[in-house]
């Protein structure tokens, strides 16, 4: 399973190359907060507490031929999710960091720079 980091998914998004963005948190945490152009399919709980077919029954939501990139809170579960997805023929990664890799990106805190920093040591290994 793969996944995106933040600053490559806020590049596709403003470089005509936009993938789906599926955010699985519970409705109520996407509305407070969520990437502009996201579909809320709220099987964060569900997936959480190991019910795959919770996201299976919500298929039809996610369109064929595109790329999905899946978000949660911080990415854990998103995998999951991504997983689900892989398995039925979809082209799906996960957002690294979830909703809160993609905040603290945005607001370029120094938590998201060291996420950052360690996640570039990892790949150059």
């Amino acid at each position: 399973m793969s996944s995106i980091r933040p600053e490559e998914l806020d590049d596709r998004l403003d470089g005509g190359n936009a993938p789906f963005v599926l955010d699985i948190r519970p409705q109520a945490a996407f509305q407070r907060t969520a990437i502009d152009g996201s579909h809320n399919v709220p099987v964060y709980d569900d997936l959480r507490s190991g019910d795959d077919a919770a996201l299976r029954a919500h298929l039809d939501e996610i369109p064929r031929g595109e790329d999905v990139v899946v978000v949660c809170k911080m990415g854990v579960v998103a995998k999951r999710a991504t997983g689900v997805l892989d398995a039925a023929g979809y082209d799906a990664v996960t957002l690294a960091g979830g909703i809160s890799g993609w905040n603290g990106y945005r607001k370029g805190s120094i938590g998201y720079t060291i996420r950052s920093l360690i996640w570039d040591l990892k790949s150059a290994l």
